[in-house]
């Protein structure tokens, strides 16, 4: 038995400008607390699938998508901070869980202006590999700047025992 590397490509998943994630508003995921990821503050409200995988978890309020790769690596997408606050009201799931998805698919639609527009919210949105520590992911960050949707962001490379 041996350890093989995999190597997976994650896409921005809204065109925008990237953001280290330590950088960001919300401290649950500038001190990684939910995993290490990027953020992106998106020019448009399109969020689309950065991988091929399984849709598991489409919060209530629309403003955070759960997926899985075959690889079992887990990431959750959070459109925005503090925007639970907005009820849902600015954001229009396409998916639901158990949908698979490939990379590019609509995943949700948001209201862009509305997010701005609303107090105490920040429009920036971030990915983070929930259980990328325990899979031993190691993140290389391809871009950095302005983005668009679909663009390889990161390559995350995973020990594979085989």
């Amino acid at each position: 038995m041996g350890v093989s590397k995999k190597r997976i490509s994650v896409r921005a998943f809204v065109a925008g400008e990237f953001i280290p994630l330590d950088q960001v508003s919300d401290p649950r995921f500038s001190k990684k607390v939910l995993g290490d990821g990027f953020a992106l503050r998106p020019l448009d409200g399109r969020v689309k699938s950065p991988l091929e995988g399984e849709i598991t978890l489409v919060f209530p309020p629309h403003h955070m998508i759960g997926m899985k790769t075959k690889e079992d690596l887990q990431i959750l997408l959070h459109l925005g901070f503090n925007t639970v606050e907005l009820g849902g009201r600015p954001f229009r799931s396409n998916v639901k869980v158990g949908d698979k998805v490939e990379v590019g698919d609509l995943l949700s639609t948001m209201d862009i202006e509305a997010i701005r527009s609303a107090e105490n919210v920040d429009i920036t949105c971030a990915l983070v590999f929930v259980n990328g520590t325990e899979k031993g992911a190691i993140l290389e960050y391809e871009v950095f700047g302005r983005v668009k949707a679909g663009d390889i962001v990161c390559t995350v490379t995973l020990n594979e025992e085989s």
